[in-house]
Parts: structure tokens; C-alpha cells; sequence
């Protein structure tokens, strides 16, 4: 592939770049990414903000440019370049900005389009009846209303709302989430509670690690604790502080700082570290004192440490929104 695009650059620098964006999409085919992931991609590729939004699916994600999950404030543009996710549905997929598409841009949609259709088919079986499920998670309906909607649904006596690939469910107590998928799981309740279960996984999903961090894929939000009020504290218009730009400048410097410093963050001593890295213990020390360069103050005592964990955990709510 590589060699064919530097093939096509020398003969048609727009042939090149469509090539690119159908290898970038089979990857994120290939590796079951999610709805975030394949909209960031089309935005980060097309350079505009795009969205995806599935009102059968209740599904809603909008991402920057630059990467960051940013909740749309006014409806689409019909002026928009858009495609349907479905053959025979309506448009679901948009990249915002006027103007007819580019033919990168009308690649980018064919293949984000695409790549959104195999998620969506893929978690369709987990959910009978999507209105009843957004029923059942809204604390707004009366609890007969709710009641009613869970038995549609044939919820035992306990549930516990999720949230996979940005999809909202609500599942039995003993449900196993699906593998390659990023999921964020309240906790399991009574059925008049779980619009609160609902708010718990909205918050853990927001801690899931994206397609570039090798965090947890998976979270609970009873496994939080005290860093449930970060999220409460972050929202999509809330300024990051010097550290999360810090972790960020970091990250960019080279491929192997966010994995480095996510397993320090996360392991009991700099061996276990090296361990999940698979990298002998004096490299990893030549690593960290890089990446404490990079961030401006240093990991290995437990209050750089502490302050390392509260950077990521602050940098994944400002990615996740």
C-alpha cells in the first residue's frame, strides 16, 4: 500500500490521498473500531468537524478536527456534504462544511458511511427496541412508564445501563461486553433506577481509552470512585489546564510516550511498568526521563505520579467530550 501511494503521489497527489483514506478506514474496519473513531477519522482526514447521527439508534457523536468529541449545538446544514449510513436510509453521516464534496471528502464519506454500517449492524442484536431503551434511561418518565418499557425489553428484576461504541443499552447484571469495543458500564440496579445507571455509564465511557491510548477499553464506573467528579467538573467547553496540554505536547513528541506513561501511571513499580511495555528496566528509566522533560515534572515519586494519573484521566474526559 505504501509503495502505491508513493506511486500515485508522483502522478496524482488526489489519487494518493483517496487511497489513503480507503487504507484508513479498512483498518479501522478490520480492527472493529467504533462510531468515535471512524467519525474522528473522517474528521481528521477531511480537516472539518463531522458527525454521525442515528436517530433509530438514538447514536449522536460530532468531532472536531483536531480530534476532540464536541456535542453538535445546532442542527445539520443541508448545504453540508452528507451521506446515508444505510443504502435505503436517510442521511445519517456529514461533514460540516458548504459546498459540494471534494473527491477526497466524497471517499471519506463513502468509506466512513461504510465503516459506521458494519458497527451499527454489529451491535443491532444487543438492542430489541431502542425507544424502550432510551424509555427505560430517562429520568423524566414516570416510573410506570419506565416499568413498562423495561418489561418490553425482558429485564429481569436487576439491569445495568452500558454504553458500547457510543450506543446506549440497558443489559442483564451478567452481561459480557463484546471484544474490541470501548464500553462504559454503570452499575447494575433496580429497574426504577436506571436512569442513574444510565448517567453512571455516560461517565464511565468518557475514561475508555480511544484507538491511539493504550488505556482500559473497558471501565466502571464503580471502579472511579473519587475521579467520577472530574467528569462532572470537565465538559466539552471547560478549559484544559497546563497539565493536560503538557501530557498532549508529549504524546506528539514520540510514538512511545502515551504508552510509556499510561503503563507507569497505571502499574504498581517501574518493573511492572517495563513489564506491560516488554522493555528491560534501564530503558525504561532512559524513557521516563524523557517524557518528565517533555511533561515538566517527574513520575517516579508518588506525587508526580499522582499528578501523572490525573493528567490522563483529565485528557481522556476532554477527548471523549
Amino acid at each position: 500500500m505504501r509503495e502505491l501511494v508513493t506511486h500515485l503521489s508522483a502522478l496524482d497527489s488526489g489519487a494518493a490521498e483517496t487511497v489513503k483514506v480507503i487504507a484508513y478506514f479498512d483498518r479501522l474496519v478490520e480492527g472493529r473500531a467504533g462510531l468515535e473513531p471512524i467519525v474522528r477519522g473522517a474528521a481528521v482526514l477531511s480537516g472539518c468537524p463531522a458527525r454521525l447521527a442515528d436517530d433509530e439508534r438514538r447514536v449522536r457523536v460530532r468531532v472536531e478536527p483536531d480530534g476532540r468529541v464536541v456535542p453538535a449545538a445546532e442542527p445539520p446544514d443541508p448545504e453540508w456534504p452528507s451521506a446515508p449510513v444505510r443504502p435505503d436510509g436517510p442521511v445519517a453521516l456529514w461533514l460540516e462544511r458548504p459546498g459540494p464534496p471534494s473527491p477526497v471528502d466524497a471517499m471519506v464519506l463513502e468509506r466512513a458511511s461504510a465503516a459506521a454500517r458494519a458497527v451499527l449492524d454489529r451491535t443491532r442484536g444487543r438492542v430489541v427496541d431502542p425507544a424502550s431503551v432510551e424509555v427505560v434511561l430517562d429520568a423524566s418518565a414516570d416510573e410506570r412508564t419506565r416499568l413498562r418499557a423495561a418489561h418490553r425489553l425482558g429485564l429481569g428484576a436487576t439491569a445495568r445501563a452500558v454504553v458500547t461504541d457510543a450506543v446506549p443499552l440497558v443489559v442483564p447484571p451478567q452481561w459480557t461486553p463484546p471484544e474490541r469495543s470501548r464500553v462504559g458500564l454503570g452499575t447494575v440496579v433496580n429497574l426504577v433506577d436506571l436512569p442513574l445507571s444510565g448517567e453512571q455509564a455516560r461517565t464511565a465511557f468518557r475514561f475508555t481509552a480511544t484507538e491511539d491510548d493504550p488505556g482500559p477499553s473497558v471501565v466502571e464506573y464503580a471502579e472511579l470512585g473519587g475521579l467520577a467528579v472530574l467528569a462532572d467538573a470537565v465538559g466539552p467547553r471547560t478549559k484544559p489546564v497546563a497539565d493536560v496540554h503538557s501530557l498532549e505536547n508529549a504524546r506528539t513528541a514520540a510514538p512511545w510516550v502515551l504508552p510509556t506513561l499510561v503503563a507507569v501511571a497505571g502499574a504498581p513499580s517501574l518493573r511492572a511498568a517495563a513489564n506491560t511495555l516488554v522493555v528491560h528496566h534501564s530503558t525504561l528509566q532512559e524513557r521516563l526521563a524523557h517524557a518528565e522533560h517533555l511533561l515538566g515534572w517527574p513520575v517516579r515519586d508518588p506525587a508526580g505520579r499522582l499528578r501523572l494519573q490525573l493528567a490522563i484521566a483529565l485528557w481522556r474526559l476532554h477527548r471523549n467530550g
